[in-house]
């Protein structure tokens, strides 16, 4: 049985896990899949996937750049977004603003937006766009229960801006064309202490991650910091066939997808395709 292991033992973001699975593509199809992506019509969206090493260890990191500017400093995984005029030192999850007075201004996006851009705009299979529809379900059905407002009143500054939704898109479509008939996702490292976000110092896990890791096997450690994002949480949550240990399997294949931040441990998810 085709069989994906994703070790998330440095956590997980959007961009950790596409840049993993990319590598799991035989090397002469990379360059390709990167083009795909960057005619898949995201607005303002490019896709890069530079080599990263962290820890003497060489694997990917997958970059996005929207309208030409990257997301500038990438605090290891959290998006920082400073082309934002409302620049927050953001992850990507907390910047959710509800006051309609900003959102007029400052292009937050709502569920309706974010429906409108993969079903009107992106040129993928259906399947793979009711993928990306689904993972964003989870992240604003967290949002939603985290802030105790109703989804519809949910706009994400970061998680709706265009690289958040090429992540998603990214990691999905790579999902779609592995097409593991099983996905076996390890106890998830979320980090421990505080983090800071629009609404002032937070808890890690932060709030909506923690709400859409309910039932999933977590850990805190003594690495201080957010590891694992709502987006990474929701992906791997959508796409998990089951969380634990690795199974017995013939490895075929291996990638390394690399956050942002170094740490004493190799800041990485890495990915084994086998045979089970």
């Amino acid at each position: 049985m085709k069989t994906l292991y994703l070790d998330c033992n440095m956590g997980a973001a959007g961009d950790m896990l596409s840049a993993a699975l990319l590598e799991l593509l035989p090397p002469e199809e990379r360059p390709g899949f990167i083009d795909e992506l960057n005619a898949l019509g995201i607005p303002g969206v490019e896709f890069t996937a530079q080599p990263s090493v962290k820890c003497g260890i060489t694997g990917t990191h997958m970059e996005v750049s929207v309208n030409g500017h990257t997301e500038g400093e990438e605090h290891h995984h959290e998006h920082k977004h400073e082309h934002h005029e409302h620049e927050h030192h953001g992850h990507e999850h907390h910047e959710r603003e509800h006051h309609h007075e900003h959102g007029h201004s400052h292009h937050h996006s709502g569920m309706h937006d974010i429906e409108h851009i993969v079903s009107g705009h992106l040129n993928i299979p259906e399947k793979v766009k009711s993928d990306i529809l689904a993972v964003y379900n989870l992240i604003a059905q967290a949002e939603s229960h985290a802030h105790g407002v109703p989804v519809t009143e949910i706009h994400f500054h970061e998680v709706g801006t265009m690289d958040a939704v090429a992540d998603v898109a990214a990691v999905c479509l790579l999902m779609d064309r592995l097409s593991p008939e099983q996905v076996i996702v390890s106890p998830v490292h979320v980090g421990s202490g505080q983090v800071r976000c629009a609404h002032g110092i937070l808890p890690v896990p932060a709030p909506a991650t923690a709400h859409i890791l309910t039932g999933v096997p977590i850990f805190g450690g003594k690495i201080k910091g957010e590891l694992c994002t709502p987006t990474g949480a929701a992906l791997l949550r959508h796409f998990a066939t089951k969380f634990g240990d690795m199974p017995i399997m013939t490895l075929l294949q291996v990638g390394y997808g690399m956050g942002s931040k170094d740490f004493e441990a190799a800041n990485c998810v890495r990915a084994m395709l086998g045979e089970a």
